[in-house]
């Protein structure tokens, strides 16, 4: 029951989160980025998230991160996290994409 509490918890999260605005912020590399994203979101590659920091505090909104698997999108969730930004990791844009969609 532990894993099905955490799914929940998660759309729950997502579902929130989206109705306050949330950016979705693809940390994946540019070139991954141009062959495919979901529409209107924001690219900042992983290695640049803690650069950018300030500009991405100036949105305003909480943030939802993804990349190809979930994995960079965690590190970037948590860069964002102990930076005082309200972020989610989103995991892989894909799955994202049809989760946002059914909404």
């Amino acid at each position: 029951m532990g894993l099905l509490d955490l799914f929940g918890n998660k759309k729950k999260k997502l579902a929130d989160y989206q109705s306050r605005g949330a950016i979705i912020l693809d940390v994946r590399t540019k070139g991954e980025y141009q062959q495919g994203a979901i529409p209107g979101s924001k690219h900042v590659p992983l290695q640049q998230v803690s650069v950018k920091i300030s500009e991405i505090k100036k949105w305003n909104k909480p943030i939802i991160t993804c990349c190809a698997s979930g994995v960079r999108s965690g590190s970037a969730a948590a860069i964002l996290r102990s930076n005082g930004v309200e972020a989610m990791n989103g995991g892989g844009w894909m799955s994202l994409h049809k989760k946002l969609s059914v909404h």
